[in-house]
């Protein structure tokens, strides 16, 4: 049967260290995941609840964003998807006698860990000024707190209106179409993040900010480059996909500062040979110093157009502009400076050239390695450059793979999720609903933290996610925080972003995917699109955590009958009552979607339109996919400073935290570790075992600290370092930031160490 959460916070003071794993999932994988289901759901809850997940039947995890393929496994979930859907499907709850007991105070001082293990939220709860604690709220009168705040702000720009990527298509649209009527494009989202720079380059090169393969294109390549991405803790049935290619014939590149499990051997827990054996994946493991990613490639491009007959000379010339600029900068690229940045020795590039020439039809996968640093949008421009150089994008077997986190984030945006949007987006939307959206553009995250802190935004709404948990800078963003008049989170469960509040705060629970979602007109689905731009159903099937809970389009729907009031002709009751109508008018003002409602009910789904991908058509302002030739940028390190990424564990996903382990990376008991070199470590005199705080430097002085992390010698790349997040985005800059996208640059962070 299930067990009580926690009743205090672990110690977590002296975590333990073994040797990291050389394979990722089989029995260890199965074993952990019943444990943790069990602990939450018990025994036939979880035979009930994992048995849908992922299902054409059932309901889209609510972890990541990988696709499925058209015949399931009776198990297609992966284990930190399990993990995501016993926490959500928990039989622990919290109520308001939870919090009469916890203060704010107490709940401050919490771990993430402990907040979310406490279980669902059951009733919406609100935080008056001055209040040392939450209290329980009628929903009515939650959405009439929010009426007051919104409606006496000085402009609608005051207000920021922030998205999770676990928010359902139907919600998102909602959300969005809400907020412009409000009067305000400030919809910062979780992708300002994580892909904001993999969408900025893509929309300037291809013409389309998503990826252009599918699974099948996956199992097809003769070459996949998997450069910034750990697959095994992050997107573990990709590992499936990629033992399928390897069955095929393809060969892989895996580009890491840190050697991972799950690149080096698959165990598939589907196979009795698979979890005895498994599959050894990397073909060729480059070790690269974070951030020199751009370089490897600028000179792999430069290799490229030197060797005689390497470049499709019909696809550059037909499809392509640009190429005279990339070869004139191409040409200027340096073997000792790219050896430099990137930490690599020249046999090991050189043998990575013979396998993209070898390759016909190569696909490129990455994730925050790339796509977190002040370059990162040169980096992927470069990326798009070796793909297009060798016409790899547009044919089978082929293409741009940016592997997305959460699992509706990609939908999100197509929803109209994006402080910056499309004015052919605003003409649909206001010709569809007889509105008139604004035309300037909104904040995203950063900006909306500034905006906070500079006292031009007063109210936060968050759909979902954990703002002040995933967000960088925590002590300014804390701040920032807590100078808002009002905040609101629609959330499941708790997590740091209740316990940093406004001056007033509002809770307001909400279904989960795994709940059944029953309204007016009958049982609702709710829909998706994954990371390879497939549309499809989610249904949950289990009762609510609580009678109290309200789905996500019914809030919106009804803060925007309470904010906008009789002035709004939107239909917002009827979109509450029957998703359906949510989906008609998605159709008619987003193009893909036409016949929305049928096409949804297809038990497969849909795939969306992708001119790249279907068509060898680049819709960019040249007409043609466009190649690239920024500068070549790498961290430059001060000497005695090592470059710190930080990541997940493998017990996390998101800012959420599952367990207090990193099973492959073989720590065990505490999150508050720092991956170092051994030869670094000599150098540092940064003993094995020993405690150290962690200090960025950044131009603007400030002192960013973050004490008692223990040393861990591990066999990262020389001159970088590892730690979690959150526990470390006390160390970003809020002002450090990519060109072009504003993403955080949370992978490429100075730091020296002091004793602790």
């Amino acid at each position: 049967m299930a067990t009580k959460p926690p009743a205090g916070d672990p110690v977590q003071h002296a975590p333990q260290v073994a040797p990291p794993k050389r394979a990722a999932a089989g029995l260890p994988a199965i074993g952990h995941t019943l444990r943790i289901a069990q602990q939450q759901m018990g025994v036939a809850r979880t035979a009930r609840t994992l048995l849908k997940v992922n299902q054409k039947d059932g309901f889209d995890c609510p972890g990541c964003a990988w696709p499925e393929g058209d015949k399931r496994h009776t198990a297609e979930f992966c284990e930190n998807g399990a993990k995501a859907v016993a926490e959500e499907a928990t039989l622990r709850r919290v109520t308001p006698d939870f919090f009469a007991e916890h203060p704010l105070a107490d709940l401050a001082g919490r771990s993430g860990y402990w907040l979310g293990q406490q279980g669902r939220i059951t009733e919406p709860m609100y935080l008056p000024e001055g209040a040392d604690r939450y209290q329980a709220v009628p929903w009515e009168r939650a959405f009439e707190i929010i009426a007051e705040e919104l409606t006496a702000l000085d402009s609608p720009d005051e207000a920021l209106f922030y998205t999770s990527g676990r928010t359902s298509n139907e919600a998102a649209f909602l959300f969005q179409l809400f907020a412009r009527e409000f009067g305000t494009n400030n919809l910062p989202d979780c992708s300002n993040m994580c892909h904001e720079s993999s969408g900025s380059a893509l929309n300037e090169t291809i013409g389309i900010g998503k990826g252009s393969v599918n699974l099948e294109d996956l199992h097809q390549a003769d070459l996949i480059i998997v450069a910034g991405q750990n697959p095994g803790t992050n997107h573990p049935r990709m590992l499936s996909a990629l033992e399928k290619a390897k069955s095929a014939g393809a060969r892989i590149i895996s580009v890491n500062p840190l050697p991972e499990a799950g690149m080096e051997r698959f165990k598939n827990p589907q196979t009795p040979i698979g979890m005895l054996k498994g599959t050894a994946l990397n073909d060729l493991f480059l070790q690269i110093r974070i951030g020199g990613d751009q370089a490897l490639f600028r000179l792999l491009n430069k290799l490229v157009i030197e060797t005689g007959g390497a470049t499709d000379e019909a696809f550059i010339r037909e499809h392509t502009h640009g190429y005279e600029e990339l070869a004139a900068a191409a040409g200027e690229a340096d073997w000792a400076e790219t050896l430099t940045a990137t930490g690599l020795t020249r046999p090991e590039i050189e043998r990575a050239l013979a396998m993209v020439l070898a390759s016909k039809r190569t696909i490129i996968c990455w994730a925050m390695g790339l796509t977190q640093h002040k370059h990162s949008v040169a980096t992927i421009r470069e990326v798009v450059n070796l793909l297009l150089l060798r016409g790899n994008i547009g044919r089978p077997g082929a293409g741009v793979c940016p592997v997305r986190g959460h699992s509706n984030v990609q939908g999100d945006r197509t929803m109209g999720i994006f402080e910056r949007p499309a004015p052919a987006f605003l003409d649909a939307l206001d010709k569809e609903f007889g509105i008139t959206s604004p035309r300037g553009h909104g904040y995203d995250v950063v900006r909306s933290i500034q905006a906070l802190r500079d006292g031009k935004a007063k109210v936060l709404f968050a759909m979902g996610g954990n703002f002040v948990g995933a967000t960088p800078d925590t002590d300014v963003t804390e701040a920032a925080i807590r100078r808002a008049r009002l905040t609101v989170h629609v959330s499941t469960k708790l997590n740091r972003s209740h316990a940093v509040t406004g001056r007033r705060a509002l809770i307001l629970p909400t279904l989960g995917r795994t709940d059944k979602d029953v309204q007016a007109s009958g049982k609702q689905f709710v829909t998706v699109e994954d990371s390879m731009g497939m549309v499809h159903a989610s249904r949950g099937n289990l009762p609510p955590a609580s009678p109290h809970l309200l789905s996500e389009p019914a809030i919106v729907a009804r803060m925007a009958r309470a904010v906008l009031g009789a002035a709004s002709a939107t239909p917002w009751e009827e979109f509450e009552r029957d998703y359906a109508a949510i989906r008609d008018r998605i159709s008619r003002v987003i193009p893909g979607f036409e016949d929305f409602n049928a096409r949804a009910a297809r038990p497969e789904g849909f795939r969306l339109p992708h001119a790249p991908r279907d068509e060898r058509r680049f819709p960019t302002k040249t007409g043609k996919a466009n190649f690239t030739a920024a500068p070549v940028e790498y961290p430059k390190i001060p000497e005695g400073r090592l470059l710190l990424q930080t990541l997940r564990s493998h017990d996390q996903y998101n800012t959420t935290i599952y367990g207090l382990d990193d099973r492959y990376r073989g720590i065990t008991g505490g999150r508050r570790v720092v991956m170092v070199n051994p030869e670094d470590a000599a150098e540092l005199g940064l003993a094995d075992g020993s405690y150290t705080d962690l200090v960025s430097e950044w131009k603007d002085g400030v002192e960013r600290r973050a004490p008692g992390f223990r040393v861990v010698h591990y066999p990262t790349a020389r001159g970088c370092a590892a730690a979690y997040y959150p526990e470390t985005n006390v160390l970003v800059p809020l002002d450090s930031t990519a060109d072009t996208s504003n993403t955080p640059a949370s992978k490429s962070v100075v730091v020296r160490f002091e004793p602790a």
